[in-house]
């Protein structure tokens, strides 16, 4: 039990010290994005998804998970790109944004890393309003 407590300290100590955790994944391609930990509530092996007639393309189905249903979003669909394809090897992220669950469907998670607040920088100038971007930053030389 001092490990968990441990654990959570140290994730709770992070907003005073302007810090934060993201969890890195990839859709289909070689680009890294991420998410803050604080919005995810788990990280699963792609569950049975039903579908849902006359549904946003985007939502891939629903699922039921721990005695709820909760609708699973392709990531890929929703930015632009190409469906995440054979998502029995795919993971879903489940999240909570404005008290509301979702999972976010995508090809594969990397890990979690530790950021500096001042890091992360908002989205070129120049995108369209309905980006799907609220951030950038660099993990490893690498755009996220």
């Amino acid at each position: 039990m001092a490990g968990v407590l441990e654990s959570v300290n140290q994730r709770t100590q992070l907003v005073g010290e302007n810090r934060l955790e993201l969890l890195l994944f990839r859709l289909n391609g070689k680009q890294i994005y991420g998410i803050n930990v604080f919005k995810v509530k788990e990280v699963l092996q792609c569950p049975k998804l039903t579908n849902m007639p006359h549904s946003s393309p985007v939502v891939r189905g629903v699922a039921h998970i721990r005695g709820g249903t909760i609708p699973i979003l392709d990531l890929g669909l929703a930015t632009g790109a190409s469906p995440i394809e054979n998502i029995e090897h795919c993971f879903v992220i489940i999240t909570e944004y404005n008290r509301r669950i979702q999972g976010f469907l995508v090809r594969g998670v990397e890990r979690i890393v530790n950021m500096n607040w001042s890091d992360i920088q908002p989205p070129p100038k120049g995108l369209s309003n309905d980006n799907y971007l609220t951030a950038v930053c660099q993990v490893d030389k690498e755009m996220v």
